[in-house]
């Protein structure tokens, strides 16, 4: 069964959309099979996949509320073992009425045991709020990447996110646990990058994941051309570190294993 993990943090503007998308093309370039799930209504991991969420006829909100097979949503992308579910517009407004649905904290859970068996790795794109699809999110996994950046406050809300992941464990999904924290918007020459970095790995200790994703304009570029950045410019210093993350990502895992 694959390994479920959501890239989550409440707070918005971290790179958890970044992280997503090129941290999972990557372990693809490396010949994992991954499922890839956007349950952020902004679906801005479905359009860094070059997909146009409008005009996808089954979403994830079409399996989370219209009860659609998960196996009927994905689409298979041109990118190396990548699968996507893509999100949807219609999202926004899912938080009211899955609050009325029977086991609603489960509904992404059971949907996604029908194809979990064909996946090494599932990640999830959280939304950066705490409603019932994030808490659907967090049901569902195994653990949880959290995206930092190396800016000022970046431990802002850190620890709500830390309580919101306890409350989980104590009532919903015992199992959960942090997967690791990923510094992105590196600037080697500034001061500030490098306290932020020696102040979360004192926060989070052994969790912290050490490559680390600089600053870099391609980086930045490759969303609005549809792709990863390791298939927009393979050589640039982005996507050497998502590639240089993968491989420690991996590492780790076999290491648990």
């Amino acid at each position: 069964m694959g390994k479920i993990i959501a890239v989550f943090n409440q707070k918005g503007g971290v790179g958890k959309t970044t992280t997503n998308v090129n941290l999972s093309a990557s372990l693809g370039k490396m010949g994992k099979k991954v499922l890839v799930l956007d349950l952020d209504p902004q679906g801005n991991t479905t359009s860094g996949y070059g997909i146009e969420k409008n005009e996808v006829e089954n979403t994830i909100y079409e399996v989370m509320l219209d009860g659609i097979s998960m196996k009927d949503a994905i689409i298979h992308t041109e990118f190396e073992n990548i699968d996507i579910v893509a999100s949807a517009t219609d999202l926004a407004g899912a938080e009211i009425e899955i609050a009325a649905m029977d086991d609603r904290e489960y509904i992404l859970k059971n949907a996604i045991k029908e194809v979990a068996e064909e996946y090494e790795y599932i990640f999830i794109d959280c939304p950066p709020s705490l409603g019932m699809l994030t808490i659907n999110c967090l049901t569902s996994v195994d653990s949880v990447l959290v995206p930092i950046q190396c800016e000022y406050y970046a431990l802002e809300g850190v620890s709500q996110l830390m309580e919101t992941i306890k409350l989980v464990r104590t009532r919903l999904n015992p199992d959960i646990s942090i997967q690791g924290v990923v510094l992105s918007m590196f600037d080697g020459r500034a001061n500030l990058s490098i306290q932020v970095v020696e102040e979360v790995k004192k926060y989070f200790k052994g969790s912290v994941y050490t490559t680390l994703i600089p600053r870099n304009v391609r980086l930045a570029e490759a969303p609005s051309h549809g792709m990863p950045v390791i298939y927009y410019d393979t050589k640039c210093k982005g996507a050497v570190a998502y590639l240089e993350l993968a491989e420690e990502f991996i590492d780790l895992e076999e290491d648990i294993i």
